[in-house]
């Protein structure tokens, strides 16, 4: 599972961050699932300096329709279309996201090449499929906005197949339906339920990512024991009075909330504050501290930064050696 930050940057971009967009690759073995949180204006320029490519996106989701979050969308849409991509594609999003990409397509005379659906949610479970759930919560901000909470299912335990040889099962294809933890006939009519021969289960990994919100009773239960949260922080302490106004979240009340929400790591957007001197800072135990300032101009650079053996996050809107800015979680 890996997380690529297209972008971090909130209202206007500057010049060394694009608006806010996520990718998240689940980097599944059989066929490629690739998924895309919020697409704000220059998002398909930002997939041109990844290894990655929109046409193997399958879900978007939009946590609400602000303009810096969504106004990439058409764009990112027609060009994978353009490319000759038959890829189904699914958009998840506030009522009022199908009639912007149908009024954005139908004015400009554009089209999709490909299977488009979108998806219209409300607060709950929107997605629940082989690997993973995806619920929405609602968030406090000016329009309708959603936080995702992305949990992948629980993993089956190793098969223990040195027992099952010595209790007399014989390898084979009957293995592969054990695994699953499925009862079995042999040849000679015993039943074998194959989760007696299971080892323990591996929890699946939790994600947490937020749209615009200021502190609210929601924002801490979307993010309870997840592995990675990731919200913004858009203004400095010095503009407090404009956080109740925009419903931010305000740098100062970041780390708190990370505490509070009991996450393994907390990552905040750096959004307006990317500038100056301080990084990312996350105050609370157990999470990463700041991001050193980039000695040469007082920006971000690329870098890779070790958490507990578990990720790896390369803060790196420039275009830097390394133009895979990504957190990657380790199964």
């Amino acid at each position: 599972m890996e997380l690529t930050f297209l972008g971090t940057s909130a209202g206007v971009p500057t010049r060394t961050r694009n608006m806010t967009s996520i990718v998240l690759n689940l980097q599944q073995p059989t066929a490629a699932e690739v998924w895309l949180f919020d697409c704000g204006e220059g998002t398909q320029h930002q997939f041109l300096h990844t290894a990655l490519h929109p046409g193997k996106l399958n879900k978007i989701f939009i946590t609400h329709l602000h303009g810096d979050h969504l106004f990439g969308l058409p764009g990112l849409l027609c060009s994978r279309s353009m490319q000759g991509n038959s890829l189904p594609l699914t958009l998840y999003g506030p009522k009022g996201l199908r009639e912007f990409v149908e009024v954005a397509l139908r004015l400009s005379g554009s089209w999709t090449d490909y299977p488009l659906d979108v998806v219209e949610i409300g607060p709950g479970l929107i997605l629940d499929d082989a690997g993973y759930r995806v619920t929405a919560w609602p968030l406090n901000h000016p329009v309708e906005c959603y936080g995702y909470r992305i949990e992948e299912h629980d993993k089956p335990g190793t098969l223990d197949a040195a027992r099952l040889i010595a209790d007399g099962v014989p390898s084979g294809p009957l293995f592969q339906q054990l695994k699953q933890g499925l009862s079995v006939e042999l040849a000679d009519g015993r039943i074998v339920d194959g989760r007696r021969y299971l080892g323990p289960t591996t929890p699946g990994k939790k994600l947490a990512i937020f749209g615009d919100t200021a502190p609210c009773a929601a924002a801490l239960e979307l993010a309870q024991g997840v592995d990675v949260m990731i919200h913004e922080t858009t203004l400095e302490q010095a503009m407090a009075g404009e956080g109740e106004r925009s419903r931010t979240l305000l740098q100062p009340a970041g780390g708190g909330a990370g505490a509070r929400c009991r996450g393994r790591h907390l990552y905040r957007h750096p959004l307006q504050l990317a500038l100056r001197p301080a990084g990312l800072s996350a105050p609370a135990g157990g999470v990463p501290g700041d991001l050193p300032a980039d000695p040469a101009g007082g920006g971000f650079y690329g870098l890779s930064h070790p958490l507990n053996g578990l990720a790896r996050l390369n803060d790196a809107h420039k275009k830097t050696a390394d133009r895979r800015p990504a957190v990657f979680l380790q199964p």
